[in-house]
Parts: C-alpha cells; sequence; structure tokens
C-alpha cells in the first residue's frame, strides 16, 4: 500500500472526528503509519467539518490537510449539493455517502460517473444504537470500500477508544453497527 488519503465531511456533534481517531489507531494497531486530524469551522453543534487521514506503510512526511483524497466519506447527506465532496477526489478514488439514495440516483444528483457507494448508516445507527449517530457504521462502510485497515482493527480500536467512555453495551452496539454496515454498504 501506498500512502492512502480520506476526507470525512459532516457537521460539528456527529462523530467524524471520533471515527476518524479509531481510523488512525486501527492503522497504528496495524504497524501503519498514521496522521489524522480535524479542521473546525465555526466551532459549533451542527457547523460543516471536516477530518482527514493518511494511512502508510512508511513514515509520513506531508503535514498538510488532503487536497487529493482516494476516499471521502460524507455523514451528513443534507451535505450534498451544499459543499462539493467530489472537489479534489482522485478519479481512481470512492465516494461513500450516509444515504438512502441509490447510486444511480446519487451519481446523477452530483454529475459524476465516479466510483460511488451508498450505506443507510443513520438507519443502521438507529436500529442498533439507538441514536442516528452514523459514524461508527460510516466506518465500517470506508473499511470495506476502501480496506484502507481491516474491520477486527477497526473492532479493536474501537473497543479500546469508547470501552473508556461508554458502557460495554453502547460499545457494543456500536460494533454492530459497524459490521452492519460494512456488510449493506452498496
Amino acid at each position: 500500500m501506498s500512502t492512502l488519503e480520506v476526507r470525512w465531511h459532516g457537521r460539528g456533534g456527529q462523530g467524524i472526528v471520533t471515527a476518524n481517531e479509531i481510523l488512525a489507531g486501527a492503522a497504528l494497531y496495524e504497524g501503519k503509519f498514521m496522521k489524522a486530524f480535524p479542521e473546525f469551522g465555526p466551532e459549533r453543534m451542527g457547523a460543516p467539518i471536516r477530518a482527514f487521514a493518511r494511512v502508510s506503510d512508511e513514515p509520513i512526511k506531508v503535514h498538510s490537510q488532503v487536497y487529493f483524497p482516494d476516499y471521502v466519506a460524507v455523514l451528513d447527506p443534507t451535505l450534498i449539493g451544499n459543499i462539493n465532496v467530489l472537489e479534489g477526489l482522485k478519479e481512481t478514488g470512492s465516494l461513500i455517502v450516509n444515504n438512502t439514495a441509490s447510486v444511480s440516483e446519487l451519481k446523477k444528483t452530483l454529475d459524476t460517473d465516479m466510483d460511488v457507494h451508498v450505506v443507510d448508516a443513520s438507519k443502521i445507527a438507529l436500529e442498533t444504537i439507538g441514536k442516528p449517530l452514523a459514524n461508527t457504521a460510516m466506518l465500517g462502510a470506508l473499511v470495506k470500500i476502501s480496506g484502507i485497515v481491516g474491520l477486527d482493527s477497526i473492532i479493536a480500536e474501537m473497543q479500546i477508544k469508547l470501552g473508556g467512555k461508554l458502557p460495554a453495551p453502547v460499545v457494543e452496539k456500536n460494533v454492530l453497527s459497524v459490521k452492519r454496515a460494512y456488510e449493506e454498504v452498496q
């Protein structure tokens, strides 16, 4: 693997930073090099935010934001049409969106023939966690599409990261969310 770069889009309070940190921890768990960091605009609940990650088998010497991602994950479908989620996405890259639309509908909306994937991460989160927090479900979808790290590594890191602040049953619900999105992403 060369360096793979990820850009997340969401809103403050949706857990993108946590998902990005879990991705980074899973990369470390696998002995890879990583950089993960958020970019905040106005720091308030609901404001659009982005987060970035780089994962590599070699030391990473680039310290800037990700301009040309291999993968873009969009947690909040209301951002589609309001911001250019395809900006800089490599031609060989993939867009993964939390959305109820079909892949063909989303491609039409975005006017693209790039590689697009959808998963109803909000529904999965509601059914597994009991809240529409789609961050862990989107992490499962991203891992399935990208192969950037293994699913087992994500689960192990999630149990460590979330286990320190959430009760065990809630952590297990998040693990179910990841696994379902991994299976259901189109």
